[in-house]
């Protein structure tokens, strides 16, 4: 969390005033002379770090609660050390009336105790009005940070929560009175400085730093529901029908008795997450976003928590985003947000807001890229015709990852293939972690990534986006049939393919190594469908093979253009001019470019049996004719031809990343046949010296159940061809 929380630190607290100003400027430049106002951020930030608790057992109630404290803490230091900086920055007297009138008051009624503070500050003269009202808020904002620090230490504070500021509206008003002030003195200049640019961060980051979003799985809270209704001796809550699951909840919430009491027998599961509950009620409630549901399939998901969130008494709720993330998932997405507006208890609850998550990741692993991209793209647009249909201002939180096989891709051009109507000025979406280096990791980066998601999410709304012809929806329509059927023929249906994953990938040892924030798979027993959409694609781009990826994409190219050959022309004219095939495809050519089906041949000849090399070879087989059809359709000779930048990037890597295949390839090798040795080639130096085994001379990691030093290199290895690829998992 912490390293995490860096990014804040090192580049985005900074890189924000920084971008606004640019906004300033640009809308100056445009004829344009009013500013984005003070109290309305462009950007927000939230974070999972600490609330994502789907599937990972490290996270815990207890660290959601220290997660928050601990950036509460360190925005309080932040904002401490600025305002210091304002204290001698505004050293003037003259100023207007409201802030004179409020500086005499707290300059008669102070009663600071100076010990905290250098010996300059002990006591400051009422002739510095401004230095006065300054005085108070760091005042308060010591207690604040205290606060936050015996709370996270002890669990306690001897500070009343009455003399810390206990919302963003409180912290902001002394400082836009001062703001105000200036302006009003005729010192514009010093009042649109450096107190400017502290407004913004006030207002963007508040008193938590980021907004903590809770992620669940949905049958968690089943669990917890299950065990209540038979406690209350009124049936199984899990054997019940939709219907009647959501006459119950409706009933409840409608009401206004306790559903539960102490008595309630609770497995430590169920404990778990009513103790996530617990704390929300306990924490300010700005210190989270929303309570996103993973796995949701019915409109019971998302009245389970809002009947969970009034039991355990969290005083301001937070909003409820269910998360649809498998194909039939979305495909049922639309009817059930338009069964949840159409009750009045809950239209009235979001006060006619919505924001539904839709998961690029586990849709991908379930039906393959082009299947979960067009039904993704449908979903949205059905999505829409609903809340419009109910008046609901819906927004859209994209759950992209950093790779392309988790829906990853360029931020311009990923905005812009949205379909329309769909973002209207508003845009949430995930920065995976594998990725928030190359986003926020300098300060021109975070202003370049800033600047990309405003300009695109902009343009969205200006340009319409190019809506799809009937015939291209058609062919489209047929084609992820034959896409959908070709993806899970092999990956689920496959009785080698499990078999040959594990076998042709790293997927067994990453798996077992500290990497990653969360276990690999969601059920330690299951097969490919508990697979974690991470690994998967991890493992492949290890290998520079990227199955999940292009897997579907020939066949359903090929199907097209063999019942009709003028299909060929149609799919052409897509690629042309509509941005969201463009852009499948386009993304889908650079792994491509990235891959190397000669490398993923030599993980098979070292690590797969001999009876399953004849089904490795019919896999290169179809990705050579898939990136066949691909350039044909793109209508390009060579990959990359429209991206001469990326691909001369790609040729000065492609000999470092090849040779740290080999390594690990050799690696894995030896991890797994402890009685294999690479035979070397003689030295052609006769310097070379003889030198011991290396279980004498390393012992990187003493706890590993490998050979010495076998997986430190292989960790190494995999750092190295993530960072190659750009595009790990």
């Amino acid at each position: 969390m912490r390293a995490g929380m860096s990014y804040f630190h090192e580049t985005i607290w900074k890189g924000v005033p920084r971008f606004m100003r640019r906004v300033d400027t640009a809308l100056k430049n445009i004829g344009i002379d009013e500013r984005v106002p003070n109290n309305a951020p462009l950007i927000q930030f939230s974070s999972w770090m600490g609330g994502d608790r789907d599937g990972n057992p490290r996270v815990t109630p207890e660290v959601t609660r220290d997660v928050c404290l601990l950036a509460r803490l360190m925005v309080a230091n932040l904002y401490y050390s600025q305002i210091e900086d304002l204290m001698f920055e505004l050293s003037m007297w003259h100023c207007s009336d409201e802030l004179r009138v409020r500086a005499d008051k707290l300059h008669k009624s102070s009663k600071r105790d100076a010990k905290h503070y250098i010996e300059f500050w002990k006591q400051i003269p009422v002739t510095e009005p401004y230095r006065v009202i300054l005085g108070n808020v760091r005042d308060k904002l010591y207690q604040t940070r205290e606060r936050s620090r015996h709370l996270l230490a002890h669990g306690t504070s001897e500070i009343p929560e009455e003399e810390t500021y206990m919302n963003v509206e409180e912290f902001l008003e002394p400082l836009e009175l001062c703001y105000r002030s200036l302006r009003a003195c005729g010192d514009c200049s010093i009042a649109d400085g450096s107190l400017l640019d502290f407004l913004r961060q006030v207002s963007t980051f508040g008193l938590s730093l980021v907004r903590l979003d809770i992620r669940q799985e949905s049958d968690r809270h089943t669990d917890v529901l299950d065990a209540i209704t038979k406690h209350l001796e009124i049936g199984s809550y899990r054997e019940w029908s939709e219907q009647q699951k959501q006459e119950w909840l409706l009933s409840e919430l409608r009401g206004k008795r306790p559903l539960f009491g102490s008595d309630l027998p609770q497995t430590e599961e169920i404990a778990d997450v009513l103790d996530t509950f617990h704390v929300l009620a306990e924490l300010p409630p700005d210190c989270f976003g929303a309570y996103i549901i993973s796995m949701a399939t019915a409109p019971s998901d998302v009245l389970a928590v809002e009947l969970l969130q009034r039991q355990c008494h969290v005083k301001k709720p937070l909003r409820v985003v269910p998360l649809f993330e498998k194909l039939a998932d979305l495909e049922a997405a639309p009817a059930a947000v338009a069964c949840l507006f159409s009750v009045d208890w809950y239209r009235n609850r979001i006060n006619s807001k919505q924001e539904v998550m839709i998961g690029y990741s586990d849709s991908g692993k379930d039906a393959g890229r082009l299947s979960a991209a067009w039904q993704l793209y449908k979903a949205q647009e059905e999505l829409v015709k609903v809340a419009k249909q109910y008046g609901v201002k819906l927004i859209m939180f994209h759950g992209r990852g950093g790779t392309v096989g988790r829906g990853g891709g360029p931020t311009h051009l990923a905005i812009l293939s949205q379909p329309p109507d769909t973002i209207n000025g508003s845009l949430r979406v995930t920065v995976q972690g594998e990725v928030i280096e190359q986003s926020f990791g300098e300060e021109h980066l975070c202003f370049r990534t800033l600047q990309r998601f405003t300009a695109a999410t902009l343009e969205h709304g200006m340009r319409i986006p190019v809506s799809p012809k009937p015939e291209w929806r058609a062919l489209l329509d047929e084609i992820v049939v034959v896409s959908t059927e070709e993806y899970r023929s092999i990956v689920f249906k496959e009785p080698r393919f499990v078999e040959y994953f594990r076998l042709a990938t790293p997927e067994l040892e990453y798996g077992r190594m500290n990497i990653g924030s969360r276990p690999s798979k969601r059920k330690p027993s299951g097969g490919i469908e508990s697979l974690r959409a991470i690994p998967w694609i991890f493992a492949w781009t290890q290998t520079r093979f990227h199955l999940p990826v292009w897997l579907g994409f020939g066949a359903a190219f090929k199907y097209a253009i063999k019942r009709d050959i003028q299909n060929l022309e149609i799919l052409q004219e897509m690629y042309n001019n509509w941005p969201f095939f463009r852009v499948t495809i386009d993304l889908v050519e650079m792994v491509f470019a990235k891959g190397n089906p000669r490398i993923a041949a030599l993980y098979d000849k070292l690590l797969v049996s001999e009876d399953l090399l004849s089904f490795g070879e019919h896999l290169r087989a179809n990705y050579e004719e898939t990136k066949s059809l691909l350039l044909q359709i793109a209508g390009h000779k060579d990959l990359l031809e429209g991206d001469p930048y990326l691909k001369q990037q790609l040729r000065f890597r492609d000999a470092y990343i090849t040779t740290l295949n080999v390594s690990q390839a050799y690696t894995l090798k030896r991890i797994r046949d402890p009685n294999y040795h690479v035979h070397l080639r003689p030295h052609i130096s006769k310097e070379y010296m003889e030198t011991k085994p290396a279980n004498e001379l390393v012992k990187l990691n003493p706890t590993s159940e490998y050979a010495p030093g076998l997986e430190d290199t292989l960790i190494l290895t995999m750092k190295g061809i993530a960072a190659g690829m750009q595009n790990t998992g």
